[in-house]
């Protein structure tokens, strides 16, 4: 798995161009394209400006002296590289795994170009039959929101660490929805966020243009 995820994000980090305003992802297989991208920095002497998706890929960053900003400073974003939970023939995919959702569909929604690396394992045909939808809300009367998460039909549990309720780098909670499928993402994902309390759900649509997927040898993409 190790080397399939490194081969998906080399491969992405070729993408990377100079002067570039770029987007690093959050996740095991991210956290390979952001250590390509420092190393071309320290040899080819490439000149880009990052935005991270979380307090762990800003850290990451930091220590490897990747120039950053923020997404207030930035007219915009060429290009973004980040991974995925699971990914649909149609590029819809689910994020939040790691937490970062919100951050990171924030920035994928402001880039012109956004790169989803994955392994095989990450591929399949209909989202959320195998991994839980996360969705992070807002602290305050956080059980009337789950009630009206499971009237769109899932099960709702609240995400841990450890013993406590897991929490955002925005200081949220995340709650992980298990459908027994997404028949419809683009619904699903407006449904969500009509509901007060919802600040933001894991389903990304419209918002991958190219995926690529890691393989023992070399990879693949679409």
């Amino acid at each position: 798995m190790l080397t399939e995820k490194r081969n998906a994000g080399f491969k992405a980090a070729e993408y990377v161009e100079d002067g570039m305003f770029i987007g690093l992802g959050t996740g095991s297989t991210a956290k390979h394209a952001i250590d390509k991208i420092a190393k071309r920095i320290r040899k080819e002497g490439l000149e880009i400006t990052a935005v991270p998706t979380s307090e762990s890929t800003r850290i990451m960053a930091e220590d490897l002296d990747i120039p950053l900003s923020s997404l207030d400073d930035v007219n915009r974003i060429d290009l973004t590289i980040d991974g995925a939970d699971e990914v649909d023939p149609n590029k819809n995919l689910i994020k939040g795994g790691g937490g970062a959702l919100l951050r990171e569909k924030m920035v994928a929604f402001q880039s012109d170009y956004e790169i989803i690396i994955i392994d095989q394992s990450k591929m399949v045909e209909n989202l959320g039959v195998d991994f839980d939808l996360p969705v992070e809300i807002v602290p305050y009367w956080k059980k009337a929101t789950i009630r009206q998460l499971e009237k769109l039909g899932c099960v709702c549990d609240f995400r841990m660490n450890k013993n406590d309720l897991f929490k955002t780098d925005n200081h949220n909670y995340i709650i992980d929805c298990s459908f027994e499928q997404i028949e419809d993402p683009h619904r699903l994902s407006q449904d969500l966020n009509k509901i007060p309390g919802v600040i933001e759900n894991g389903l990304f649509v419209d918002l991958a243009d190219k995926i690529i997927i890691g393989k023992k040898e070399g990879f693949e993409e679409f």
